[in-house]
C-alpha cells in the first residue's frame, strides 16, 4: 500500500507551509495532495504557489494531486476551481461534484466528501474519469468491504487512516463567531489556530475543533493498527491529513507499519504522544466516531 499526504485543512502562514512540503518531500511519502481545500479566504498562498510546491515534489520523485475545495460559494471560487481543473499536467482531486463536471471525463480522485457509498455511484464516477477513490469518512471497514467486491477493477481505493476528521462545512466561519466578527471580516482568525480551535464540553471533554468553516472530531483519527486488515481488503493507498509539528514523526511510524518493520498496535503506541488529540476509531469499527477500540 502507498502513503498519502492529504492537503493542509488548516490556515498556516506561507513559510511554514514551504518548510512543510521542504521536509515531506525528504519523506516515504507517495502521494501528495497540494491546494486549499477549505476556505477561499485564505490567501497567504496563491495558485502560482501550489504550482511551484507541486514542480518540487514531483521532482522529488511524488505523485502531485491538486485539491479543490469542497464548497464553492462564489464566482471566484468557480474560477479558481476551473483553473485547477485545466492545468493540464497534475491529477486533481474533485471534492464537489462540480469539480466532477469541470473535469471533462479527464482523469482525477474522487475525494471523500462526494459521499459515495455504493458500487453504482463508483461506476458512475469511473466512467467520469475517477482513477481512485477516497471512502467516506465515517464509512465502516464492513462497509467497505461490500463495496470493494463490486467496485470497478479500475478504480483503486484510498482510506483516510491518520487525523482529525473533517466532518462538516458552512456557509458560516466558526472562528470569526468565536471572536463576535463577521466573516467578511474574519481578520484572518484560524491563522492563530495551526491545528484548529478546540471546542469542549460544559464538563471539559473535547468535541469538536472549529477551524474556519469546517467542523472537525477533537479526538484524532487513527487506524495504523489496521494497515493488514485494509491490506487483505485490497485497499491501495492510506491516507494521512497534515498536522503542524512532528508530522515527520507520524509519517516515519505509519511507513514502519506498513513495512512490516513495526506491528501496528506498537507504531499507535509511538504516535500516541505525538498527536495533538487523543486517538479514535470508531467509524472504522461501525460505532460512535469518538470511541477507541481495542486492537
Amino acid at each position: 500500500m502507498k502513503i498519502a499526504l492529504g492537503p493542509i485543512q488548516y490556515y498556516w502562514p506561507r513559510d511554514t507551509v514551504f518548510a512543510f512540503y521542504e521536509a515531506m518531500a525528504a519523506a516515504p511519502i507517495d502521494i501528495v495532495y497540494l491546494g486549499e481545500a477549505v476556505c477561499s479566504r485564505r490567501h497567504e498562498l496563491r495558485l502560482s504557489d501550489w504550482l511551484a510546491l507541486a514542480a518540487m515534489l514531483e521532482q522529488a520523485g511524488k505523485q502531485v494531486v491538486l485539491s479543490t475545495q469542497v464548497l464553492i460559494e462564489s464566482s471566484s471560487d468557480l474560477g479558481t476551481l476551473r483553473r485547477i481543473a485545466g492545468n493540464g499536467r497534475y491529477l486533481v482531486e474533485a471534492n464537489d461534484f462540480g469539480a466532477v463536471h469541470c473535469m471533462n471525463g479527464h482523469p482525477f480522485v474522487a475525494g471523500p466528501h462526494l459521499n459515495l457509498y455504493s458500487a453504482q455511484s463508483l461506476a458512475i464516477l469511473a466512467k467520469a474519469g475517477a482513477t481512485r477513490w477516497i471512502m467516506p469518512l465515517e464509512m465502516s471497514r464492513g462497509g467497505l468491504a461490500a463495496l470493494l467486491g463490486d467496485k470497478p477493477a479500475t478504480l483503486q481505493t484510498e482510506v483516510f487512516a491518520y487525523g482529525r476528521l473533517p466532518l462538516a462545512f458552512s456557509a458560516r466561519c466558526f472562528t470569526a463567531r468565536h471572536r463576535n466578527l463577521p466573516k467578511d471580516d474574519c481578520r484572518f482568525s484560524c491563522i492563530d489556530h495551526p491545528d484548529g480551535l478546540l471546542m469542549s464540553t460544559r464538563e471539559k471533554q473535547p468535541f469538536l475543533v472549529l477551524n474556519g468553516i469546517q467542523t472537525q472530531s477533537a479526538l484524532v483519527y487513527n487506524l495504523v493498527d489496521q494497515f493488514d486488515v485494509m491490506r487483505a481488503m485490497g485497499v491501495d493507498v492510506v491516507g494521512l491529513s497534515p498536522q503542524s509539528a512532528l508530522m515527520i514523526d507520524i509519517v516515519a511510524l505509519v511507513h514502519a507499519a506498513l513495512q512490516g518493520r513495526m506491528r501496528g498496535s506498537d507504531a499507535a503506541k509511538h504516535m500516541a504522544p505525538l498527536m495533538p488529540a487523543a486517538a479514535c476509531d470508531g467509524f472504522w469499527h461501525g460505532v460512535p466516531g469518538l470511541d477507541k477500540q481495542a486492537a
